[in-house]
């Protein structure tokens, strides 16, 4: 949404303008998580494809009872929004009332908190059966779980989507191209892709170097040639490093954080203090010697490394 809101405030067009992303996929539709930065990776025990009720229709949108189902997004359900700005004690919340369809439950966990609830530790973990505790069966949630076929240009595999449900419908095969809707707050719909339209484009603000170097040795060539590691402030920034560190040829790749011994506290190469994180589960360990590295695969957390140890690097340009 910050993206989207930048893009509105560039330019004085109010009209219909091309975005990178289009459906030339044959129909081959891919799971994603609502929540920018948490990718989805296949987990069939979460799974129960045969648990749907009589009256469930087969769909796009994923819901949880007791394990997940693929579930028709006109439902009405209750829902499970999470915040991340509300890190005492808890993150999810669920919401009875109003029962919702699942674009209509994504708005609203969007303004009213962070997102839909999104990711296995999110949809399977103890806080949200504490959540669900005393709930009686059999009951279902919408969550942070979609499908589409719609792939960006870049290559990337960001899940945000801002379609507007008024206009667009996907179901029509020959409107395979995005546009962003100036005048209706930047929503998204589709059109004919050979129509002519003013279009976005944008610059990579950080840059990979595929070479193994130590934590220090990575922050020198930085700032000798860029401007330096990178920061990571916000989960707009954490989706851009996830994209880039997948081309990574080391395990892990050094980002801009180090432990400041005579502070006491984790700080960035920008001089700010954590505020977004996205540590791995113990993956935090403090020491001088110690800076972080974030995982090439899997979910692209945050693990402490010692200084020595020689990974690519990202550097920001800007």
């Amino acid at each position: 949404m910050t993206d989207m809101s930048r893009l509105r405030n560039s330019t004085q067009n109010q009209g219909e303008a091309w975005i990178g992303l289009n459906n030339n996929t044959d129909g081959n539709r891919t799971w994603h998580w609502s929540l920018p930065g948490v990718e989805y990776i296949q987990n069939d025990s979460s799974w129960n494809l045969n648990g749907r009720a009589s009256w469930e229709h087969p769909g796009n949108c994923g819901r949880k009872r007791d394990k997940l189902a693929d579930v028709s997004c006109d439902q009405m359900n209750w829902f499970i929004c999470y915040d991340e700005m509300k890190k005492v004690n808890k993150t999810l919340y669920l919401i009875q009332y109003p029962r919702l369809n699942w674009t209509e439950a994504q708005s609203y966990c969007r303004y009213n908190h962070t997102d839909l609830a999104s990711g296995l530790n999110h949809v399977d973990g103890e806080e949200i059966e504490a959540v669900i505790k005393g709930l009686t069966p059999p009951f279902n949630l919408w969550i942070g779980l979609f499908r589409d076929s719609w792939r960006w240009s870049d290559g990337s595999d960001f899940s945000f989507r801002y379609w507007d449900m008024e206009l667009f419908n996907d179901e029509q095969s020959n409107k395979t191209c995005a546009m962003t809707l100036l005048n209706r707050s930047g929503k998204w719909s589709s059109d004919e892709c050979d129509k002519e339209k003013p279009f976005f484009c944008y610059d990579d603000k950080i840059i990979l170097i595929k070479e193994n170097k130590a934590w220090e040795e990575a922050l020198n060539y930085c700032e000798n040639n860029y401007k330096r590691l990178v920061s990571i402030t916000n989960p707009e920034v954490q989706g851009w490093v996830q994209e880039t560190a997948k081309n990574a040829d080391s395990p892990y790749v050094w980002i801009g954080l180090s432990y400041k011994c005579t502070l006491g506290l984790w700080l960035w190469v920008s001089d700010y203090v954590v505020c977004y994180e996205k540590w791995a589960t113990e993956g935090k360990t403090e020491g001088c010697d110690m800076s972080v590295g974030v995982d090439r695969g899997g979910q692209h957390e945050w693990i402490s490394r010692r200084n020595n140890e020689t990974y690519n690097f990202i550097c920001s340009k800007q």
